[in-house]
């Protein structure tokens, strides 16, 4: 048997070579004379799985170790017996830890309190709720668009985008990319859209870069329309817009969800699936040893600080979003390069918070952003 994987899966090395022939290349650069005869393809979003890569192939199974799957042609894979799985949902803890890290860094730039402000959040499915949670626990008033689960589950729950723009201070996009039918998420954020949006609001992509139109949205903020926009992702990745790069508050190069525990989530949901599809024993398999800080006890002395700040200050420790801001400004054209030497980053159920002198529901909301919690 032989599996084609893209080198950039971290955790995946020396774990499959005991079932198969393992070929590892750059995933943009993994070509039909590749796959022509390997029987399984572990990739991320940067291998396109369409017609012209794997008809005639021997390719059966196909493994994206990301939540999105848009640079799969599940209809021809379907067509042609060939099983593709995602790794749904592995990295929705991180990008909640990335939309935090915005949210305070806007707040304090800003100068508002984020328990008075209205978030809207735009798609809620793993990574929307994740989100929707974090924003609950730290006191902010949450409306959720999500037209496929209203049509599910009855509107009680949702409004419309229309809605979420009129009455959201922040509006935040988890959708995945459908590029037509009655869900169609490309080019969501277009001109007639933005015109809706307030002088005061603040918009924020961690979906897809085609969700928003680029050439609409540089106008916007050149216009003075918007308050401030926060961008992970990018049209026409890694070939980012650098002009619109020059307009945001935060520019960051499609790392949201590149956390350690996100990424071995998804090579361990990728492994799993490889497993039960062929067969094999690695069907419960995790990595042994996924990397920590220095340091994963955080220690806050609630005294005399405001709440927010305190907050803040926990999340910053955990993650700087700044850094990597400052990366990509410095060498937009490295885009690739800093996803692939993405430094070391873990999650809020990595740390223990220890406060000093904090009341009762500073405690609740730590624990409700999933930090665990020392008394």
């Amino acid at each position: 048997m032989k599996v084609v994987v893209d080198r950039n899966i971290p955790f995946i090395q020396g774990v499959l070579e005991k079932y198969a022939e393992v070929v590892y290349l750059e995933g943009r650069e993994i070509s039909r004379t590749d796959v022509l005869n390997a029987d399984a393809l572990i990739i991320r979003t940067r291998t396109k799985c369409n017609r012209h890569l794997l008809e005639g192939t021997a390719v059966r199974f196909i493994a994206s170790a990301t939540i999105g799957y848009d640079h799969i042609d599940t209809a021809f894979c379907h067509a042609n017996n060939i099983f593709w799985t995602n790794a749904a949902g592995c990295n929705s803890s991180s990008v909640q830890q990335y939309i935090a890290a915005a949210l305070f860094h806007l707040a304090e730039e800003l100068k508002f309190e984020l328990s008075q402000k209205t978030i809207g959040i735009v798609g809620v499915g793993n990574v929307g709720n994740k989100v929707a949670r974090l924003c609950t626990a730290l006191g902010m008033h949450v409306l959720l668009n999500d037209p496929p689960r209203e049509r599910q589950e009855g509107s009680k729950d949702f409004v419309s985008l229309d809605t979420i723009v009129e009455d959201a201070e922040i509006v935040t996009f988890h959708v995945p990319l459908n590029m037509g039918g009655d869900d169609r998420t490309f080019h969501l954020v277009d001109e007639k859209l933005l015109l809706k949006f307030r002088k005061s609001q603040i918009l924020i992509n961690s979906s897809r870069g085609e969700v928003v139109d680029s050439e609409a949205l540089k106008a916007s903020l050149r216009g003075k329309m918007l308050a401030e926009c926060v961008l992970d992702v990018w049209e026409r990745e890694p070939e980012i817009d650098t002009q619109l790069l020059g307009l945001v508050e935060i520019g960051t190069p499609h790392i949201a969800g590149y956390s350690a525990d996100g990424k071995a989530n998804g090579t361990s949901m990728s492994v799993q699936a490889f497993s039960r599809f062929f067969g094999l024993d690695l069907n419960d398999w995790y990595p042994e040893k996924v990397p920590l800080p220095a340091s994963t006890v955080l220690e806050a002395d609630c005294r005399n600080v405001s709440e927010q700040n305190v907050i803040a200050s926990l999340i910053q420790r955990t993650y700087d979003i700044l850094a990597d801001d400052a990366r990509l400004r410095m060498s937009p054209q490295t885009f690739e390069k800093q996803r692939g030497e993405y430094p070391l980053r873990r999650e809020f159920p990595t740390y223990t918070v220890k406060l000093l002198g904090a009341h009762g529901g500073l405690q609740s909301i730590v624990q409700g952003m999933e930090f665990k919690t020392l008394h």
